[in-house]
């Protein structure tokens, strides 16, 4: 597979637009993944709409460095000797935006709204008695059966994510996305100087009181050391790299690698890996619908699939940089397996897989391929993709649009004909890929599931085990059991794994290796 092209003769002096420079050190300006479409991250799944959301809204509970929940708006909890009630009570002070008091009943409410879309949040629902706010500040979970990891998903950094919002919006219908966009974190959203495709803008909020803990990732205390944050979209990295540059933007959150070299060789800009997790390339199939509601169809595809192809398209040849990972887990985290993967294994064989469609019946039926051409790591993995799919002989419909319409469209159950989808491209952060806790990617539980709505009841068989295993011994044996089934039924098809850059100006400080881009302690001399 020819590695995709990029020129990159002219260096620092690849054209730009021209913003205006920050004349305050107050300001900071930060080019994100993708454009924002919107600031729900329960509706929405996609990173950047996570990472925005972190600014402005608050979480219960946040993911430390070593993976463990932490208080982060609850005072405390309390849990009774069998394990069945929970009791919660806020920190005093905390305020939403608008300036009200955030009470326990807009606590209840968000969790309410969060509960239908999450997998995590769907299992405590089934073994719900009750979800009560006792007065303004304490909360109760009264449970039909113990649920030992409820503080994680209460505090876990992946979609659906768990933020908590006033209950006038928190009663949105969860399938429907919120419109106002009010919370109560470290960061206001400005909506009035929102431009979709181009900016968008948050303003420290004077009334957030931080936690007295250092800050450690999603907990502790979240000061931010600027007043405002503008977030710029530039879909092309020639055009950010020299924004970055010439200094009209302060930090890049993923460089393209055949640009770090460049970058890395000026003085005024510094280059680090970002995420020491890493990410998992996933390729989502459409279980609802023809060709891909056949399981043979999609097994022929794992016979297909080169991870090296794609890994190269993404990151490039150097190997430090990335592996391939016949597996849906993150290579080097305890719960690492390869079990039932080996179709994704060794020489890849096109011939099988061309018998395996005939095999079942394919009879050019067409792959409508959603591909977002503002996103590098999306666009590399749907021009591998549609190479490959020709070269089984499948009928390929190459659809180039953006990151917010591929979120928009994902969502269609209907038949590619009528404006559906066969594929679409993503990616998930490492450390939502430990367990199945956090990571949406592994659910087949039909219309629960991600998009793409796999369904097996041996993968979710598996799953459950998990989540009761007494020790590390039975969490193996339930993920090698979760891997080999979800391989079989083929939930998604990983793509490979890689390690992403991040940049930003020497002037910056306080920039961290995390899975997610974090303000709080970020300054700019």
């Amino acid at each position: 597979m020819q590695r995709r092209s990029l020129l990159l003769a002219a260096g620092a002096a690849l054209a730009a637009p021209s913003y205006a420079r920050a004349q305050s050190s107050k300001v900071l300006r930060f080019v994100p993944q993708a454009d924002l479409p919107n600031l729900d991250a329960v509706a929405g799944t996609q990173l950047v709409v996570r990472n925005a959301s972190l600014l402005v809204f608050d979480m219960l509970y946040g993911i430390g460095a070593d993976l463990q929940p932490k208080p982060q708006m609850v005072e405390g909890h309390e849990v009774s000797a069998d394990g069945r009630i929970w009791d919660f009570r806020l920190r005093p002070g905390l305020k939403f935006h608008d300036g009200e008091p955030v009470r326990s009943r807009d606590v209840v409410t968000s969790i309410q709204r969060w509960m239908v879309r999450d997998g995590m949040g769907q299992m405590i629902q089934s073994q719900l008695d009750a979800l009560e706010a006792v007065d303004d500040r304490n909360f109760r979970f009264r449970l039909k059966a113990p649920f030992p990891k409820l503080l994680y998903a209460l505090g876990k950094s992946n979609t659906p994510l768990l933020v908590i919002m006033p209950e006038r919006i928190a009663r949105t219908d969860p399938f429907k996305q919120i419109t106002e966009y009010v919370g109560s974190g470290p960061m206001a959203f400005r909506r009035d100087e929102w431009v979709a495709g181009s900016r968008s803008v948050f303003e420290r909020f004077a009334g957030y009181q931080p936690r007295q803990e250092a800050p450690d990732w999603l907990a502790g205390g979240k000061r931010m050391l600027v007043d405002r944050v503008e977030w710029l979209t530039m879909p092309d990295p020639g055009t950010a790299a020299s924004a970055l540059q010439s200094g009209e933007v302060d930090w890049w959150e993923n460089p393209i690698a055949d640009l770090v070299p460049l970058l890395g060789r000026g003085r005024n800009v510094k280059v680090a890996i970002g995420d020491p997790l890493g990410n998992v390339g996933s390729m989502r199939l459409n279980h609802l619908q023809a060709p891909f509601d056949n399981k043979l169809v999609r097994q022929a595809l794992q016979l297909a699939v080169s991870q090296e192809d794609y890994m190269r398209a993404i990151v490039g040849d150097d190997t430090a940089l990335w592996k391939t990972m016949p597996s849906f887990f993150t290579p080097g985290t305890p719960l690492y397996t390869e079990a039932g993967a080996e179709r994704l294994k060794g020489p890849r064989h096109h011939d099988r897989a061309r018998e395996m469609l005939k095999q079942a019946g394919y009879n050019g039926e067409k792959v409508a391929l959603l591909v977002a051409t503002d996103v590098p790591i999306t666009k590399a993995q749907g021009d591998v993709t549609a190479d490959m799919l020709a070269r089984i002989g499948m009928n390929v419909d190459y659809i180039a649009t953006d990151w917010g319409t591929v979120g928009s469209r994902r969502t269609s159950k209907k038949p590619v004909a009528e404006g559906g989808w066969s594929i679409f491209f993503s990616w998930h952060s490492g450390v939502d890929c430990i367990n199945p806790a956090p990571y949406k990617g592994v659910s087949a539980s039909g219309d629960k599931a991600w998009f793409g709505w796999p369904e097996s009841a041996e993968v979710e068989r598996h799953i459950a085990d998990w989540y009761q295993a007494p020790d590390l011994a039975a969490e193996k044996a339930a993920i090698e059991g979760v891997n080999r089934a979800g391989m079989d039924h083929v939930t998604f098809i990983p793509t490979g794994f890689f390690l992403g850059h991040t940049a930003w100006r020497s002037n910056v400080t306080g920039v961290k290796q995390a899975p997610f881009p974090l303000f709080w302690g970020v300054g700019k001399g």
